[in-house]
């Protein structure tokens, strides 16, 4: 009873490595696979582009139908919650403004920050024997840095 326990469980183990290694060499590399399909958006057997454009009428067409949608899900959700419905025109003006490239306006906080980063590098730079730097450019340059 001993032994013919042993013998079905080795052959079991070899029939199984033995399914294995034909499905491994089969298979080729399964991770090259990952991502095609047709619903893959990177997929170069699609036969249409996955979208319009970027910069064309269309995708700014699309943008603002998008970025309306989600304007009028947050409405909905303070209407639920008893506050006041949003205006979506006037929310979608702020943020093609804000988009457009108009100086974002910063917080004192990060403006007192940075403005003590610029100092200690003046520091540092004296110390070294380098020129300082104007601080009111070296704020402002670092803070169109940080605007998204």
């Amino acid at each position: 009873m001993d032994g013919s326990f042993t013998i079905v469980v080795v052959g079991a183990i070899a029939v199984f490595v033995v399914i294995g290694l034909i499905a491994y060499l089969a298979g080729g590399n399964v991770y090259e696979q990952i991502g095609q399909g047709g619903m893959s958006l990177g997929d170069s057997t699609a036969s249409e582009p996955a979208g319009p454009p970027p910069g064309s009428a269309q995708a700014a067409r699309e943008r603002e139908l998008e970025i309306r949608q989600m304007l009028q899900a947050r409405s909905d959700r303070l209407v639920r919650k008893g506050g006041q419905p949003l205006d979506i025109d006037a929310e979608l003006a702020r943020l093609e403004q804000a988009h457009a490239g108009t100086p974002a306006s910063h917080d004192r906080g990060l403006e007192e920050d940075v403005r003590k980063l610029v100092v200690a590098r003046n520091e540092r730079r004296a110390r070294a024997g380098q020129a300082p730097l104007d601080v009111e450019d070296e704020v402002a340059r670092t803070l169109r840095e940080l605007s998204p």
